[in-house]
């Protein structure tokens, strides 16, 4: 039962609770901001996706009002929970979920955790005979971010226990892997993987929407996503992991 439908019935909360028997709370206790963005995150973690306005207001523990009143809007609740998640392991699987890329304005001008482009009159021409590598990172053992799919593979192993991943196979035919994730305390599903550079080449290599829970990307750059498919975005992970870490 929602609290929505509590209040057609009673103008007051406190109403409902004395028609139930029971005593309300006298003090009025100001919410933290933590207790609110907690929360959405918990509700974001059980929903496996972002929820919408209505969908907080009946699986969340507070007034969607109130988170508003708070951070400015309602989509304005995902920035805000970046920012109070930014260096908190805990909620590493959270801000993967959420996929939300980092603007340059947010890192600072002093960020120096990727390479600019260089302008195109001075960059430099390619040699036929080396390798390429990604950007430079002091992530762990990963001295270079990836820049393939393979790459992708690579780091999410390294990851999946970060994330709440158990791996139970990797394979060459679609799915790429088979691994369980944690649900719940005790509790844990089996979903399928695939992995990708970037979350687009899961529709540009012609994967069936369906068969597949999760895309695991280095880049998300599919705004035409299915909704029935989650997207992890390394690249928004490691960034969390390594401030965590620091």
């Amino acid at each position: 039962m929602s609290k929505y439908s509590v209040s057609k019935f009673f103008p007051k909360w406190n109403d409902a609770v004395r028609a139930a028997g029971l005593r309300p709370r006298k003090l009025r206790v100001q919410l933290q901001d933590s207790d609110l963005l907690s929360d959405w995150g918990e509700t974001v973690r059980r929903r496996r996706a972002v929820p919408s306005r209505r969908g907080y207001l009946l699986d969340g523990k507070y007034d969607p009002r109130t988170m508003e009143k708070r951070f400015g809007s309602w989509s304005s609740v995902p920035r805000a929970f970046c920012n109070f998640a930014k260096g908190k392991r805990e909620w590493a699987d959270v801000v993967a979920l959420l996929s939300a890329p980092v603007s340059k304005e947010e890192n600072g001008p002093n960020d120096d955790s990727a390479c600019r482009i260089l302008p195109k009159k001075i960059r430099h021409v390619p040699l036929k005979d080396r390798g390429t590598y990604g950007n430079p990172t002091r992530f762990r053992g990963l001295r270079y971010e990836p820049v393939s799919e393979q790459g992708v593979v690579l780091l999410f192993g390294m990851l999946a226990k970060d994330l709440g991943y158990m791996i139970e196979a990797v394979q060459k035919g679609f799915p790429d892997c088979e691994a369980m994730r944690q649900i719940a305390p005790e509790r844990w599903q089996r979903v399928n993987i695939e992995f990708e550079f970037e979350s687009r080449n899961f529709r540009d290599h012609g994967h069936p929407s369906k068969g597949c829970d999760v895309i695991v990307c280095w880049r998300h750059n599919w705004d035409e996503c299915p909704e029935n498919i989650e997207v992890v975005e390394l690249s928004s992970v490691i960034k969390l992991l390594a401030n965590a870490e620091d």
